[in-house]
């Protein structure tokens, strides 16, 4: 049954040395009421599992300056030099990927697979390292999935169950972070009554989801 909370409460349950996935692309869609209480938790050592590491000027990039991440993959990081920063002094590992992989190793993750063959790098440096292998005539690399102990989205509303919406383009990699994470922690805009969601809307359903963490008081 999924349990609501407020930010810090839910944080509270990330412990040092996890994975996390956090949703967002660009300022759209990001968990910043989660990141904001990530600042002021204790917690350490996080290999971090996202599109970007946000701006210097954004929460995002406030909780980069904290430290706590230790290991950091996604797609796009030159938008926060203080990121690229702490990655030339050693003081957070950093790990780039073609975005196009970086989402199927997601979806692979919460689909239970084992890894996924993919053309994109072949013959760059991204290869390096890679399992290599010639599918009908075409070189493919070995991606292996992405799987997290927790992930932090941003979705637009909740019901009472859990179940979740997103606007627009916030729907970018929230939906799928929380398929492939063992506990979901959700910031929601808005929380209606069980039932005040329409089915056809649903693109998280409530089995996915954990924790709610409501930016507004919940309605009656």
């Amino acid at each position: 049954m999924v349990r609501f909370m407020n930010a810090d409460e839910a944080v509270a349950c990330i412990r040092d040395n996890s994975t996390v996935m956090s949703g967002g692309f660009g300022p759209v869609g990001n968990p910043f009421t989660l990141l904001d209480a990530l600042c002021r938790s204790p917690v350490s050592g996080l290999t971090w599992i996202s599109n970007s590491l946000g701006e210097p000027k954004d929460a995002f990039g406030k909780f980069v300056r904290t430290g706590k991440i230790k290991s950091a993959k996604g797609s796009i990081f030159n938008r926060n030099p203080e990121a690229i920063r702490m990655f030339r002094e050693g003081k957070m590992d950093i790990e780039v990927m073609p975005m196009g992989n970086f989402v199927e190793k997601i979806r692979a993750g919460g689909a239970g697979l084992g890894g996924f063959y993919s053309p994109v790098g072949v013959g760059t440096i991204y290869e390096e390292g890679r399992e290599k292998r010639v599918i009908n005539g075409r070189e493919y690399l070995l991606e292996y999935p992405f799987t997290a102990d927790f992930a932090l989205i941003y979705a637009t509303k909740a019901d009472r169950l859990g179940n979740l919406v997103y606007a627009k383009t916030t729907k970018n990699f929230n939906p799928i972070m929380a398929t492939a994470a063992k506990i979901t922690i959700a910031e929601v805009e808005e929380v209606v009554e069980t039932g005040g969601i329409d089915p056809e809307e649903i693109m998280t359903p409530f089995v996915y989801v954990d924790i709610i963490v409501p930016k507004r008081e919940l309605q009656r």
